[in-house]
């Protein structure tokens, strides 16, 4: 027989102390997926997003190139976007005082600017006082920032997260890169980001409370994850034609995957915010964003090829069923939070066995934490 195991103590999930802790140790040290890269397409176009306890900006420049930098003037800290998003055709002007940026973060023009000198009397070099650059790099068709001063090798990223497929060339069979977004729901979740990932990451609550899901995948109702499958994830039922809502037939499988990918359902977790969920013929890929202890945004994307959206063809079927699954699961997730801050949840809750495999991401959060909060 296998033994129990202990989950975090309660106060990981709600405690302001811990969150700050995790938005410096985690989100602001750690590789964040900001913005599909096709929702910036045209220069000038702009989006604002919360990393940790930074406003970072991501624009898209007139030579094409998509960049980010802290959304903050550098002469008196004003904010330089207040809006989530919006498009500019040259410049971002600060609205305080007038200093203005080129899309590369060069400072191009402020009041009085040629009389400016720097501390040892020389004209003010207009990229040392421009915006503060974020590092950023693409990757399966979205931006991924980093803000710390040394961003750790995104090839680990890489190789952590596909490690689950089984084989590192997997993940790029799907083309989710070239994939269009189909569809898209935002949804506002009243509980903590770890309660969100530790639901992702396991299946013993399939049976529980995702019918549609264990009709189309049977072995979930063991309650066994797919990522514990390592290059096997899950087989579709024997009478199940599609990942859909209703299991009927989907779309014409991605042209690149493997006859071993068809019919199969894999998930990969990509350390801190993103899930990827990978059929045969779409991607699900979610973002989350923490806002709070007890608070979390999570963007969600249904991915297809341009030929089925450019047909007009009816996707509304496959985006039920995981709409479905999210629904499920966020509902889960805040039936637990209150329960958190019980003193029944002090010393935390337990782990079955199929839940083990949770132990390491709880291992892994507290070591990013700079002392145990």
């Amino acid at each position: 027989m296998t033994a129990l195991m202990a989950t975090l103590e309660g106060h990981y999930y709600t405690s302001a102390e811990v969150f700050a802790a995790e938005q410096q140790g985690i989100f602001e040290n750690m590789w964040f997926c900001a913005v599909r890269t096709s929702d910036l397409e045209k220069p000038g176009k702009f989006t604002k997003v919360q990393v940790g306890r930074e406003s970072v900006l991501l624009v898209r420049g007139r030579d094409g190139l998509l960049r980010a930098f802290l959304n903050v003037c550098r002469h008196r800290g004003a904010q330089l976007c207040s809006e989530s998003e919006g498009e500019v055709r040259r410049t971002l002007r600060c609205p305080y005082h007038s200093w203005t940026y080129a899309l590369d973060g060069k400072l191009v023009a402020a009041p009085n600017i040629g009389t400016l000198t720097d501390d040892a009397g020389s004209p003010i070099d207009r990229y040392r006082y421009g915006l503060i650059p974020v590092a950023l790099t693409e990757w399966l068709g979205y931006a991924w920032v980093c803000l710390s001063d040394t961003p750790p090798p995104f090839e680990d990223v890489v190789a952590e997260a596909t490690r689950t497929l089984g084989d590192a060339d997997a993940i790029n069979r799907y083309g989710i890169g070239g994939l269009d977004v189909g569809h898209r729901v935002v949804y506002e979740v009243a509980a903590n980001w770890k309660l969100i990932v530790e639901n992702f990451m396991e299946c013993y609550h399939c049976s529980s409370i995702h019918p549609e899901l264990v009709d189309v995948l049977p072995e979930f109702a063991k309650g066994q994850a797919a990522q514990a499958n390592i290059g096997l994830g899950a087989e579709f039922g024997s009478e199940v034609a599609g990942f859909t809502v209703d299991g009927g037939a989907g779309f014409e499988r991605l042209p690149g995957i493997a006859d071993d990918q068809d019919r199969r359902y894999y998930a990969i977790t990509v350390k801190p915010t993103v899930f990827i969920n990978l059929v045969p013929d779409h991607v699900i890929f979610h973002r989350m964003y923490p806002v709070a202890a007890d608070r979390t945004v999570v963007e969600c994307d249904w991915l297809y090829t341009r030929e089925v959206l450019g047909s007009g063809r009816d996707v509304s079927r496959s985006v039920e069923l995981f709409h479905r699954v999210n629904m499920q699961d966020f509902d889960a997730c805040e039936r637990t939070q209150p329960a958190m801050s019980s003193r029944a949840y002090r010393s935390g809750g337990v782990l079955v066995p199929a839940e083990h495999h949770l132990a390491e991401f709880h291992r892994w959060v507290v070591s990013r934490l700079a002392t145990p909060v």
